[in-house]
């Protein structure tokens, strides 16, 4: 093989590596964080994947983004697993559940009812293998065939593992009306605003706006609450404070999503989704409110 036929050889593996990093980071981080409940551990288990994904044959992988959900997925497995081996503080022990007089993970933080995080701090109670099949089933919606790979069991046991983690999420959380798993509708409109939002297209956002979607900003002390009300305003609103120009970087959360910028948390935002569209965005931008909320899920 000539030097010239390398480099071009060398450059489209660059070039589908870059596409790789473009296409599929931010979803296998989501599924890290949710799994981990550690942005920086996350981080970690995304780079240590795409590190694998360097040194594989890309021309063999026929489907990259699965790819790396898998190895991401199985990455955060062995971390949680370690965990549990190795707890360096009470807290950190999945394994544990709460006793009678614990304090409800819902209680941990006071938040508006719009933003919540009762799921994210009841997901660290369940053990390894209920939380990969739980994040993975419920959330991402992966057949439980793909998750069975992961888990190294078979399709009925991760089945079972994803009853007993919402039996246990159920119980921890209290009342049914606490506990909400977004709908796929919901979970695919959110990525679409999240996707919008990051590459500054303006037309897509508008189409996923409801026409008299309101937004709502509590900025906390004097400034108080801003209110944008219709699709235009909205629109300018996010992309003024979440499009590319503004610095951030937005991740799904279990109920919402974070704008994280210089890797702290800047927002805090919930999502209201009918009929395919946006109709309502609360955002928390106050630093006092967030600051407890970001400690709480590791950011």
């Amino acid at each position: 093989m000539d030097r010239g036929t390398h480099d071009a050889e060398t450059r489209d593996v660059d070039v589908e590596l870059g596409r790789a990093w473009r296409d599929h980071r931010r979803h296998v981080l989501d599924i890290a964080f949710r799994m981990l409940g550690s942005l920086s551990e996350a981080e970690d288990a995304v780079q240590e994947a795409f590190a694998r994904l360097v040194v594989a044959d890309v021309d063999q992988i026929d489907d990259v983004g699965g790819w790396l959900v898998v190895v991401v997925s199985r990455l955060a497995l062995g971390k949680l697993r370690d965990r549990r081996r190795h707890p360096s503080s009470p807290d950190d022990s999945l394994g544990d559940r709460a006793s009678a007089t614990a304090v409800d993970p819902a209680d941990r933080v006071t938040l508006d009812d719009d933003v919540r995080i009762a799921l994210h701090l009841v997901l660290a109670r369940l053990s390894p293998a209920e939380r990969t099949a739980f994040v993975l089933h419920d959330i991402f919606r992966y057949p439980f065939d793909a998750i069975a790979e992961i888990v190294g069991r078979s399709p009925a046991a991760c089945r079972q593992l994803a009853s007993r983690a919402r039996r246990t999420i159920s119980a921890d959380v209290g009342a049914p009306s606490r506990f909400h798993v977004d709908s796929a509708e919901e979970r695919d409109v959110t990525e679409q605003f999240i996707a919008a939002c990051a590459t500054g297209d303006l037309e897509r956002l508008l189409t996923l706006l409801d026409p008299d979607v309101a937004g709502l900003a509590d900025l906390g002390g004097r400034a108080g609450v801003v209110t944008n009300v219709g699709r235009e305003a909205v629109a300018r609103m996010a992309m003024r404070f979440l499009g590319p120009d503004s610095g951030t970087t937005l991740l799904s959360l279990p109920e919402g999503v974070v704008a994280l910028k210089g890797g702290v948390a800047v927002a805090l935002l919930t999502v209201t989704v009918d009929h395919g569209r946006i109709e309502h965005i609360d955002g928390v931008v106050d630093p006092a409110k967030i600051a407890p909320i970001a400690a709480a899920l590791g950011l």
